[in-house]
This record gives structure tokens, sequence and C-alpha cells, in this order.
């Protein structure tokens, strides 16, 4: 647990059963607002919503592949990445309060990006040392985890997800429209493309290959 102090604040991050049975009612997300954690253009061809649990070792790998299309989509894509950590859980719970605390001081993604990095390790140590590494103000951030300054937004965004009707971290839509995940992540970046009404006549390397010359480059900052 890291730094947790009692009171109102010590509230965990969590859904009731009747939001739950809201959700799975609406399959659209919420609309992209200020609140929101976005890299890339508004006008680009596709934006991608992505919901996230930075404890999820699938959320690693899926962290992976979006950076790789990202790179091999560039300003064609926008993502949106939606924190929809595990109720109860501290590690995910805590990550989340993490990444927004680091929000507040600008540096949301390369929060988001090491958590990722270093597989959801998120105890009071591993998060101490990554706002030290991203130069952050420690002070600041350590008062903020201890003081729960953002757990009020994270369970906000978690909420709005459950109405749009996510269920479990690893959850995408493509322009608005839910990704069918069934068969893997390979799937993700065909889907990325037809959106932005890429051809799919000619065949090309896919980027999840482990081929040198699909080889991911550095993380998009």
């Amino acid at each position: 647990m890291l730094l947790k102090g009692p009171g109102p604040g010590h509230a965990r991050i969590g859904t009731s059963p009747e939001e739950h049975w809201i959700g799975i009612l609406q399959l659209t997300p919420a609309r992209i607002s200020r609140a929101d954690h976005v890299r890339g253009s508004p006008l680009a061809a596709v934006t991608l919503i992505g919901y996230g649990d930075f404890a999820c070792p699938a959320c690693a790998e899926n962290y992976l592949t979006v950076k790789k299309i990202q790179k091999r989509m560039g300003s064609r894509v926008r993502y949106v990445f939606r924190s929809f950590p595990q109720p109860g859980y501290e590690p995910s719970e805590d990550a989340a309060e993490a990444a927004e605390c680091a929000s507040s001081q600008g540096k949301f993604w390369e929060m988001h990006d090491r958590i990722f990095e270093n597989k959801g390790a998120s105890d009071e140590l591993h998060l101490s040392r990554y706002a030290t590494d991203l130069g952050l103000n420690v002070l600041q951030f350590r008062r903020e985890m201890r003081e729960h300054a953002h757990v009020e937004k994270v369970r906000a965004g978690r909420r709005a997800a459950v109405r749009s009707g996510v269920v479990s971290a690893g959850t995408f839509f493509i322009n608005a429209e839910r990704h069918d995940s069934s068969f893997g992540q390979a799937t993700l970046l065909p889907a990325v493309q037809a959106a932005a009404g890429e051809g799919s006549s000619r065949r090309e390397k896919t980027v999840f290959d482990d081929s040198p010359a699909s080889s991911p480059g550095p993380p998009v900052r």
C-alpha cells in the first residue's frame, strides 16, 4: 500500500451492481473531454480508446501493441487511455492514482509509459522512484498519493466506463465502435487500418512480427 492515510479519502475505487447493470445497456464510450488523456490530433482519421489496468499483465501487452500501432499509423491515429483499475486491488488502484498525480504535474504519459514498461510494478518504492526519475516534485507527488487527491477522478472514470459497457480492462473502441478482441491483439491493427480507410488488397508486413524489420522504435512520448 502506498502511503495510505485514514479518512474519507481512503475509500476504495469501485462500482455498484446497479452501475454494472446500467453499463451493459450502453456500448458506446463516453465523449472525449478535457479530463481525458489523449495522444494525437483531433483531426486524426481514427480515434482509438483503450481502457486499461496498470497492474494487468495483458494490458502491459496491449500497451506494446498500441505503441506499434502508433508507430505504424503515425498522425492517422489518436489514442485515448482511460484507467480501469480493479476494485479492491491496491497495486491497480495505486497505479491509477499515481498516473493522475503525475498528470497534475503535466507528465501523465511519462508515468503511464514508465509503469507499463516496468510490468505494472506499483508499490511505494517503485512509484516514488518513477516520480523521481521523471523529474516530478516528489513531495507533492507523495502528498497527493497519501491524501488520495485524485481518487474521485479515477472512480468517476471507472463509473463512466461501466456505463459504456466496459466490464474488463483491455477493452478498445475504434471510432466509438467496440472492437471485438476475441481473436487477440493481432486483430487490432487491421481494424484500425480499416477504420482509417487503408486498403487491404496489398499485403503489408504486420507490426506484430518479431523480425528486425518491424521491431518497435523508441517509445512514443
